[in-house]
């Protein structure tokens, strides 16, 4: 059976990814990024022109982007294109010939094209530690984080994040920048990865924020969190234009990438455009 035409769906939000049993730190200095199987024949069976595989392709490049300005080693897996009959064995059974019908389109998508600094691992199997030096490669130079992303989240992701786990490397699915068959089996992947085997996180929650260079921009990123249709002037309780503690507490979230000691208690001591400009318009600290 060939992978069949796939539509596009909604990308799980953050409010929507499933609670991860473990709620490990992110930590550069330990992390890979595994772009798993972006190649041009598995991405041809959402059509051209598909938003949502746009929108993941942008995640995935936005990741990449700053794995590579932060000295973060980034692999990608991609499939052959001459699979013998012994080494594609039940993928036949399963899938049919795969790229071995479709040779040209074995390239990783341009957007995301490797270069010569990345790593492209041979994919024989659903794990990306099959037949490859991934694990040896990550465990030889310190490396016992793995963020995952690419397609598909319920198959090869998946499969890869849980053999992370097995291997002692802490696999981090990264939600929207994954795509699948459906939206079912995409929330699939995130529900059995938080419960079993890694930690379910958002493209945004592993990248650093910038602060608000000015009030304007601040105030133009709180607006749309308030409930009122009235505009608060900038000394008045943000609180009592229906800002709520949820919000609140993400951005408190957000802004301690760049000041470490902003906290909820911190925000909500006086919640307003002032106060939280005064906070903000510090010098960040090293």
């Amino acid at each position: 059976m060939a992978i069949p035409k796939l539509n596009a769906y909604a990308l799980p939000t953050a409010a929507e990814i499933p609670e991860s049993k473990v709620q490990w730190a992110f930590e550069p200095g330990r992390a890979a990024l595994l772009i798993h199987d972006m190649q041009d024949y598995f991405i041809d069976f959402w059509g051209d022109s598909c938003p949502m595989i746009q929108q993941v392709i942008d995640n995935i490049a936005a990741l990449r982007d700053y794995c590579k300005k932060n000295g973060i080693p980034v692999y990608y897996t991609a499939q052959p294109n001459n699979q013998s009959d012994e080494d594609r064995a039940l993928l036949n059974d399963m899938w049919g010939p795969g790229l071995n019908k479709h040779p040209e389109r074995q390239q990783v998508v341009a957007a995301l094209a490797p270069d010569e600094q990345d790593t492209v691992l041979t994919k024989w199997r659903y794990s990306a530690f099959i037949r490859s030096p991934l694990e040896q490669s990550l465990k030889e130079t310190g490396h016992n984080q793995l963020i995952i992303c690419g397609v598909y989240a319920h198959i090869g992701c998946m499969t890869t994040a849980t053999d992370a786990f097995m291997r002692d490397i802490k696999p981090f699915m990264v939600a929207d920048a994954l795509a699948d068959f459906s939206r079912e089996e995409h929330m699939m992947a995130l529900k059995y990865t938080a419960g079993r085997s890694g930690r379910v996180v958002m493209t945004r929650d592993l990248l650093p924020e910038a602060a608000p260079q000015n009030k304007e921009q601040l105030r133009a990123l709180i607006l749309p969190l308030l409930d009122e249709s009235d505009i608060p002037e900038d000394d008045e309780n943000l609180i009592d234009y229906g800002l709520d503690s949820v919000r609140m507490m993400a951005l408190a979230a957000s802004w301690r990438k760049i000041h470490g000691d902003i906290d909820f208690v911190m925000l909500a001591k006086n919640p307003s455009v002032d106060a939280w400009w005064a906070l903000l318009s510090r010098e960040p600290q090293a």
